[in-house]
Protein backbone atom coordinates (compact mmCIF):
# COMPACT_ATOMS: atom_id res chain seq x y z
CA UNK A 1 0.00 0.00 0.00
CA UNK A 2 1.17 3.37 -0.80
CA UNK A 3 1.21 6.81 1.24
CA UNK A 4 1.34 10.01 -0.68
CA UNK A 5 2.94 12.99 1.68
CA UNK A 6 2.14 16.76 0.35
CA UNK A 7 5.34 18.06 1.32
CA UNK A 8 6.04 20.40 -1.53
CA UNK A 9 5.13 24.00 -0.42
CA UNK A 10 7.33 26.86 0.49
CA UNK A 11 6.24 27.14 3.54
CA UNK A 12 6.09 31.25 3.54
CA UNK A 13 4.63 31.68 7.39
CA UNK A 14 7.33 29.95 8.54
CA UNK A 15 9.76 31.97 7.26
CA UNK A 16 12.46 33.08 7.94
CA UNK A 17 13.21 29.36 8.14
CA UNK A 18 11.95 28.06 5.56
CA UNK A 19 14.05 30.95 3.94
CA UNK A 20 17.31 27.84 4.56
CA UNK A 21 15.09 24.04 4.74
CA UNK A 22 12.28 22.47 3.41
CA UNK A 23 9.37 22.94 5.87
CA UNK A 24 8.75 19.19 6.10
CA UNK A 25 12.04 19.16 7.69
CA UNK A 26 11.34 22.06 10.54
CA UNK A 27 12.37 20.44 13.65
CA UNK A 28 9.50 19.24 16.09
CA UNK A 29 11.04 17.66 19.41
CA UNK A 30 14.61 17.54 17.74
CA UNK A 31 13.13 14.83 14.81
CA UNK A 32 12.24 16.41 11.01
CA UNK A 33 8.02 17.05 10.83
CA UNK A 34 7.62 14.56 8.06
CA UNK A 35 9.67 11.74 9.85
CA UNK A 36 6.76 12.17 12.88
CA UNK A 37 4.48 11.30 10.20
CA UNK A 38 5.90 8.93 8.92
CA UNK A 39 5.64 6.90 12.14
CA UNK A 40 2.33 6.88 12.04
CA UNK A 41 1.60 5.28 9.00
CA UNK A 42 0.44 1.89 9.47
CA UNK A 43 2.45 -1.14 8.51
CA UNK A 44 0.79 -2.14 5.55
CA UNK A 45 2.30 0.77 3.89
CA UNK A 46 5.22 0.13 2.34
CA UNK A 47 5.81 2.89 -0.26
CA UNK A 48 5.48 6.37 0.46
CA UNK A 49 5.64 9.21 -2.11
CA UNK A 50 6.75 11.99 -1.26
CA UNK A 51 5.11 15.09 -3.14
CA UNK A 52 8.37 17.79 -3.12
CA UNK A 53 9.45 20.63 -5.37
CA UNK A 54 11.21 23.21 -2.48
CA UNK A 55 14.64 22.20 -1.85
CA UNK A 56 14.30 18.49 -2.56
CA UNK A 57 17.93 18.22 -2.00
CA UNK A 58 17.85 18.71 1.33
CA UNK A 59 14.82 15.61 1.47
CA UNK A 60 16.42 13.22 -0.81
CA UNK A 61 19.65 13.99 1.90
CA UNK A 62 17.53 12.81 4.54
CA UNK A 63 16.17 10.12 3.45
CA UNK A 64 19.52 8.62 2.34
CA UNK A 65 20.98 8.73 5.81
CA UNK A 66 17.60 7.34 7.59
CA UNK A 67 15.77 4.24 7.26
CA UNK A 68 12.23 3.99 7.79
CA UNK A 69 12.00 0.47 6.80
CA UNK A 70 9.42 1.65 3.84
CA UNK A 71 10.58 2.69 0.16
CA UNK A 72 10.56 6.25 -0.29
CA UNK A 73 10.22 7.89 -3.08
CA UNK A 74 11.17 11.51 -3.94
CA UNK A 75 8.80 12.39 -6.44
CA UNK A 76 9.64 15.84 -7.71
CA UNK A 77 6.67 17.94 -9.00
CA UNK A 78 8.05 20.62 -12.23
CA UNK A 79 6.31 23.38 -10.16
CA UNK A 80 3.82 23.56 -7.79
CA UNK A 81 0.18 21.22 -8.58
CA UNK A 82 -2.00 21.71 -5.59
CA UNK A 83 -3.21 18.69 -3.43
CA UNK A 84 -5.02 17.12 -6.80
CA UNK A 85 -2.45 18.04 -9.34
CA UNK A 86 0.35 16.18 -6.87
CA UNK A 87 -1.27 13.19 -6.54
CA UNK A 88 -1.74 12.86 -10.06
CA UNK A 89 1.72 13.43 -10.39
CA UNK A 90 2.49 10.28 -8.41
CA UNK A 91 0.11 8.54 -10.21
CA UNK A 92 2.72 5.88 -11.56
CA UNK A 93 3.21 4.55 -8.08
CA UNK A 94 -0.15 4.12 -6.89
CA UNK A 95 -0.84 0.02 -7.08
CA UNK A 96 -3.92 -0.06 -4.79
CA UNK A 97 -5.86 2.42 -2.57
CA UNK A 98 -3.72 5.09 -0.76
CA UNK A 99 -3.31 7.79 1.55
CA UNK A 100 -2.91 11.05 0.97
CA UNK A 101 -1.16 13.15 4.13
CA UNK A 102 0.09 16.75 4.60
CA UNK A 103 3.26 16.92 5.72
CA UNK A 104 2.46 19.83 7.94
CA UNK A 105 -0.23 18.27 10.19
CA UNK A 106 0.31 16.61 13.56
CA UNK A 107 -2.52 14.91 15.04
CA UNK A 108 -3.79 11.96 16.89
CA UNK A 109 -5.37 10.54 13.85
CA UNK A 110 -5.06 6.32 13.84
CA UNK A 111 -4.20 5.67 10.23
CA UNK A 112 -4.76 2.18 10.93
CA UNK A 113 -9.09 2.69 12.71
CA UNK A 114 -9.61 4.96 9.35
CA UNK A 115 -8.34 2.19 7.04
CA UNK A 116 -10.56 -0.34 8.80
CA UNK A 117 -13.54 2.29 8.42
CA UNK A 118 -13.07 2.74 4.88
CA UNK A 119 -12.59 -0.83 4.13
CA UNK A 120 -15.91 -1.65 6.20
CA UNK A 121 -17.91 1.53 4.58
CA UNK A 122 -16.60 0.27 0.81
CA UNK A 123 -15.74 3.85 0.18
CA UNK A 124 -14.27 5.59 -2.68
CA UNK A 125 -12.98 7.89 -0.81
CA UNK A 126 -12.38 8.67 3.59
CA UNK A 127 -11.24 11.84 5.17
CA UNK A 128 -10.34 12.51 8.11
CA UNK A 129 -12.57 15.25 10.44
CA UNK A 130 -12.22 17.45 13.15
CA UNK A 131 -14.34 19.42 15.31
CA UNK A 132 -14.03 22.80 15.88
CA UNK A 133 -15.38 25.66 17.74
CA UNK A 134 -16.04 28.65 15.51
CA UNK A 135 -17.97 27.29 11.99
CA UNK A 136 -17.37 30.53 10.37
CA UNK A 137 -13.84 30.46 10.11
CA UNK A 138 -13.83 27.53 7.94
CA UNK A 139 -15.77 25.00 5.36
CA UNK A 140 -18.06 22.04 7.60
CA UNK A 141 -19.31 18.89 6.10
CA UNK A 142 -22.74 17.37 6.05
CA UNK A 143 -22.60 14.16 7.15
CA UNK A 144 -25.51 11.49 7.92
CA UNK A 145 -25.65 9.14 10.40
CA UNK A 146 -23.55 6.69 8.55
CA UNK A 147 -20.51 8.97 8.23
CA UNK A 148 -21.47 9.74 4.44
CA UNK A 149 -20.36 13.04 3.62
CA UNK A 150 -22.99 14.90 1.47
CA UNK A 151 -21.61 18.58 0.80
CA UNK A 152 -19.19 20.45 1.98
CA UNK A 153 -20.80 23.85 3.61
CA UNK A 154 -18.04 26.62 3.29
CA UNK A 155 -17.60 29.48 6.19
CA UNK A 156 -21.35 28.97 7.05
CA UNK A 157 -23.55 30.71 9.90
CA UNK A 158 -23.04 29.07 13.35
CA UNK A 159 -27.06 28.47 13.27
CA UNK A 160 -26.54 27.45 9.54
CA UNK A 161 -23.92 25.23 9.71
CA UNK A 162 -24.60 21.13 9.27
CA UNK A 163 -21.93 20.28 11.56
CA UNK A 164 -18.85 21.56 13.51
CA UNK A 165 -16.58 19.22 11.84
CA UNK A 166 -14.01 20.26 8.88
CA UNK A 167 -11.34 18.68 6.73
CA UNK A 168 -8.43 17.79 8.55
CA UNK A 169 -6.28 16.77 5.75
CA UNK A 170 -6.16 12.73 5.81
CA UNK A 171 -7.17 11.00 2.89
CA UNK A 172 -7.39 7.62 1.63
CA UNK A 173 -8.71 6.85 -1.75
CA UNK A 174 -9.63 4.24 -3.91
CA UNK A 175 -7.56 4.82 -7.37
CA UNK A 176 -10.58 5.46 -9.56
CA UNK A 177 -10.24 8.99 -7.69
CA UNK A 178 -7.38 9.33 -10.04
CA UNK A 179 -9.30 9.35 -13.10
CA UNK A 180 -11.20 12.90 -11.72
CA UNK A 181 -8.04 14.53 -11.86
CA UNK A 182 -6.36 16.55 -15.06
CA UNK A 183 -2.77 15.78 -15.49
CA UNK A 184 -0.31 18.83 -15.25
CA UNK A 185 -2.68 21.20 -14.03
CA UNK A 186 -2.77 22.90 -10.15
CA UNK A 187 -5.85 21.06 -9.02
CA UNK A 188 -7.31 21.48 -5.20
CA UNK A 189 -8.92 17.81 -4.35
CA UNK A 190 -10.85 20.12 -1.80
CA UNK A 191 -12.48 22.38 -4.24
CA UNK A 192 -12.64 20.52 -7.56
CA UNK A 193 -12.83 16.95 -7.15
CA UNK A 194 -14.03 15.73 -3.77
CA UNK A 195 -17.48 17.37 -4.82
CA UNK A 196 -17.22 15.29 -8.29
CA UNK A 197 -16.43 11.99 -6.16
CA UNK A 198 -19.71 13.34 -3.93
CA UNK A 199 -22.15 13.74 -6.47
CA UNK A 200 -20.88 10.35 -9.07
CA UNK A 201 -20.74 8.00 -6.28
CA UNK A 202 -22.56 8.70 -3.38
CA UNK A 203 -19.21 6.98 -1.16
CA UNK A 204 -17.58 9.59 -0.07
CA UNK A 205 -17.13 9.39 4.21
CA UNK A 206 -15.77 10.99 6.90
CA UNK A 207 -13.96 9.84 9.67
CA UNK A 208 -14.24 11.34 13.12
CA UNK A 209 -11.40 11.26 15.38
CA UNK A 210 -10.16 12.53 19.09
CA UNK A 211 -7.27 14.12 20.32
CA UNK A 212 -5.11 16.50 19.22
CA UNK A 213 -4.99 18.64 15.34
CA UNK A 214 -2.14 20.81 14.70
CA UNK A 215 -1.86 22.31 11.57
CA UNK A 216 1.96 23.44 11.44
CA UNK A 217 1.52 26.56 9.53
CA UNK A 218 2.90 29.66 11.28
CA UNK A 219 5.30 30.16 13.95
CA UNK A 220 2.83 30.51 16.85
CA UNK A 221 1.74 26.63 15.79
CA UNK A 222 4.94 25.64 15.48
CA UNK A 223 5.32 26.57 19.40
CA UNK A 224 2.10 25.29 20.31
CA UNK A 225 3.30 21.91 18.64
CA UNK A 226 6.15 21.54 21.15
CA UNK A 227 4.01 22.45 23.76
CA UNK A 228 1.71 20.27 23.78
CA UNK A 229 3.56 17.23 23.08
CA UNK A 230 5.88 17.91 25.67
CA UNK A 231 2.61 17.83 28.03
CA UNK A 232 1.59 14.86 26.29
CA UNK A 233 5.11 13.42 27.22
CA UNK A 234 5.17 14.50 30.98
CA UNK A 235 8.26 16.59 30.19
CA UNK A 236 9.49 20.09 30.93
CA UNK A 237 11.91 19.98 28.13
CA UNK A 238 13.97 18.02 26.20
CA UNK A 239 17.62 18.54 25.11
CA UNK A 240 19.61 16.92 21.99
CA UNK A 241 23.17 15.35 22.49
CA UNK A 242 26.66 17.66 23.35
CA UNK A 243 24.53 20.30 24.98
CA UNK A 244 26.04 22.47 28.01
CA UNK A 245 22.94 23.85 29.86
CA UNK A 246 23.79 26.10 32.45
CA UNK A 247 20.29 28.16 32.63
CA UNK A 248 16.89 27.19 33.09
CA UNK A 249 14.51 25.64 30.32
CA UNK A 250 10.91 25.50 30.86
CA UNK A 251 8.55 23.83 28.51
CA UNK A 252 11.46 24.40 25.80
CA UNK A 253 13.14 21.77 23.31
CA UNK A 254 17.11 22.42 22.27
CA UNK A 255 18.68 20.74 19.86
CA UNK A 256 22.09 19.21 19.79
CA UNK A 257 25.52 21.22 20.62
CA UNK A 258 23.72 23.95 22.11
CA UNK A 259 24.95 26.37 24.77
CA UNK A 260 22.89 28.02 27.19
CA UNK A 261 25.15 30.42 29.84
CA UNK A 262 24.44 30.78 33.29
CA UNK A 263 21.06 32.71 34.80
CA UNK A 264 19.56 32.48 31.12
CA UNK A 265 15.83 31.62 31.22
CA UNK A 266 14.42 29.85 27.83
CA UNK A 267 10.70 29.69 28.23
CA UNK A 268 8.02 28.19 25.92
CA UNK A 269 10.84 28.31 22.71
CA UNK A 270 12.83 26.06 20.46
CA UNK A 271 16.46 26.39 19.72
CA UNK A 272 17.87 24.68 16.97
CA UNK A 273 21.37 22.75 16.63
CA UNK A 274 24.41 24.75 17.35
CA UNK A 275 22.85 27.41 18.99
CA UNK A 276 25.14 29.41 21.76
CA UNK A 277 23.18 31.87 24.32
CA UNK A 278 25.04 34.23 26.89
CA UNK A 279 24.47 34.78 30.05
CA UNK A 280 21.28 36.81 31.56
CA UNK A 281 19.28 35.68 28.85
CA UNK A 282 15.73 36.26 28.90
CA UNK A 283 13.67 34.11 26.14
CA UNK A 284 9.91 34.05 25.92
CA UNK A 285 7.78 32.29 23.12
CA UNK A 286 11.07 32.18 20.23
CA UNK A 287 12.51 30.27 17.87
CA UNK A 288 15.75 30.17 17.33
CA UNK A 289 17.50 28.96 14.16
CA UNK A 290 20.31 26.74 13.46
CA UNK A 291 24.20 28.35 14.91
CA UNK A 292 22.82 31.46 16.07
CA UNK A 293 24.73 33.40 18.90
CA UNK A 294 22.69 35.27 20.93
CA UNK A 295 24.50 37.68 23.65
CA UNK A 296 24.67 38.42 27.36
CA UNK A 297 21.89 40.21 28.70
CA UNK A 298 19.59 39.54 25.73
CA UNK A 299 16.04 40.20 26.17
CA UNK A 300 13.76 38.22 23.48
CA UNK A 301 9.77 37.73 23.75
CA UNK A 302 7.85 36.34 20.78
CA UNK A 303 10.70 36.39 18.03
CA UNK A 304 11.46 34.13 15.56
CA UNK A 305 15.50 34.19 14.62
CA UNK A 306 16.62 33.11 11.44
CA UNK A 307 19.46 30.47 10.70
CA UNK A 308 23.37 32.37 11.06
CA UNK A 309 21.95 35.00 12.54
CA UNK A 310 23.35 37.10 15.85
CA UNK A 311 21.64 39.15 18.56
CA UNK A 312 23.99 42.03 20.28
CA UNK A 313 24.47 41.72 24.01
CA UNK A 314 21.86 43.64 25.91
CA UNK A 315 19.35 43.98 22.86
CA UNK A 316 15.40 43.57 23.69
CA UNK A 317 13.33 42.62 21.00
CA UNK A 318 9.63 41.83 20.96
CA UNK A 319 7.24 40.64 18.52
CA UNK A 320 10.14 40.41 15.83
CA UNK A 321 11.49 38.54 12.95
CA UNK A 322 15.55 38.43 12.65
CA UNK A 323 16.85 38.03 9.06
CA UNK A 324 19.62 40.42 7.75
CA UNK A 325 20.48 37.79 4.59
CA UNK A 326 19.17 37.77 1.42
CA UNK A 327 16.00 36.15 0.64
CA UNK A 328 16.80 32.98 -1.41
CA UNK A 329 16.41 33.51 -5.28
CA UNK A 330 12.54 32.36 -6.17
CA UNK A 331 11.22 32.20 -3.30
CA UNK A 332 7.44 33.99 -3.25
CA UNK A 333 6.30 36.72 -1.09
CA UNK A 334 3.58 34.93 -0.37
CA UNK A 335 1.69 31.68 -0.32
CA UNK A 336 1.10 29.46 -3.24
CA UNK A 337 -1.06 26.43 -3.67
CA UNK A 338 -3.54 25.37 -1.60
CA UNK A 339 -4.72 25.35 1.98
CA UNK A 340 -6.39 22.83 4.04
CA UNK A 341 -9.22 24.42 5.05
CA UNK A 342 -10.23 27.16 2.07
Amino acid sequence: MEAIILAGGFGTRLRPFTFTRAKSLLPILNEPMIAHLIKTLPKKVDTVVLAVNYRREQIEEYFCSHDFGRTIIVNEEPEPLGTGGAVKFAEKHIVGNFFVLNADIICSLNLGEMLRFHERKKAVATISLWPVENVSEFGVVDIRNDGAITKFVEKPKAEDAPSDLINAGAYLLEPQVLNYIESGKLVSMEKEIFPQIIQNTGRFFGYKFQGHWIDVGRISSYLSVHRLLLEKQKKTFIQGEQCNVYGKLQLSCVGNKVTVGKNSSIDSSVLFDEVVVGENVTMDHCVIGQNVTIGDGVMLRNVAVGDNESIRQGTSLENAVVWNQPIPEGYPSKQIGNVIGE
